[in-house]
């Protein structure tokens, strides 16, 4: 009987760790600043699970893009453990990391980011390019196939100072998605967008999570962050919230 029961406590919990795509455990970040230390964030700890989408909200400042920048390998925590996709972050080179973050990884800016000089399609193929898992006419095919699930196909050649913010930004989610990483990390992604093209990125989003993406975005939209799964709200660099939305 106890043998049963230690064996269904061990599966239990081999479960809960293996079905975790982030778990964060007592995580600080501090900057130096003149002859002093600004912690940013204070012992954060939490769990997300795979196809999850977690809404991350606070006041500016506050610690939300830091923590961000701690789930995609960009900054390293000062301490505490960061583990992504089964790979612990801090443990890795800078290189590990780059290689690493184009496969279990996408990225979608506030201010799209996208390379100017390029057309959307040229940068929808450029993370593929990095990892070189396609070749390139495969690359092609499928940079032509994520811009028609976003509604670009027929703007595919086009630079991006010749379309809109919001066609930008849906180039952007493609652009994310081009490796078919589990993860997609948003940053304030309809923070310059008007209301119906920020309800379009939403949608798409939507999307995604029903594909079984995980989703984490930081926004000051309520009505965005109401929409998802889970809320997290981040004041003074501490988790004082972590949820369902209140409906």
């Amino acid at each position: 009987m106890v043998l049963r029961v230690t064996l269904r406590y061990f599966f239990r919990v081999t479960f809960f760790i293996m079905n975790n795509l982030i778990q964060l455990k007592n995580v600080y970040k501090s900057y130096p600043v003149a002859d002093d230390e600004v912690m940013v964030l204070k012992d954060v700890s939490f769990a997300v699970s795979g196809g999850e989408f977690v809404a991350i909200v606070g006041p500016s400042g506050n610690g939300k893009s830091t923590l961000l920048n701690m789930i995609t390998g960009i900054d390293h925590p000062t301490a505490g453990e960061v583990v992504v996709n089964g790979r612990s972050l801090p443990d890795m080179s800078e290189n590990q990391l780059a290689a690493w973050r184009g496969e279990s990884v996408g990225i979608v800016f506030q201010f799209f980011q996208m390379l100017p000089a390029l057309s959307l399609l040229q940068n929808v193929v450029l993370p593929m390019d990095f990892t070189r898992k396609l070749s390139p006419a495969q690359r092609r095919e499928r940079a032509m196939h994520l811009l028609e699930i976003v509604g670009l196909a027929d703007q595919a050649h086009k630079l991006p100072s010749t379309v809109s913010g919001g066609q930008q930004q849906r180039a952007a989610i493609a652009r994310a998605l081009a490796n078919d990483p589990p993860l997609i990390v948003a940053d304030e992604p309809t923070g310059n967008l008007d209301a119906r093209t920020s309800d379009e990125v939403f949608t798409l989003f939507s999307r995604l999570i029903d594909e079984g993406k995980t989703l984490l975005m930081v926004t000051h939209d309520e009505e965005m962050a109401a929409q998802a799964q889970r809320i997290m709200e981040i004041v003074n660099g501490r988790i004082v919230r972590d949820g369902p939305p209140v409906l």
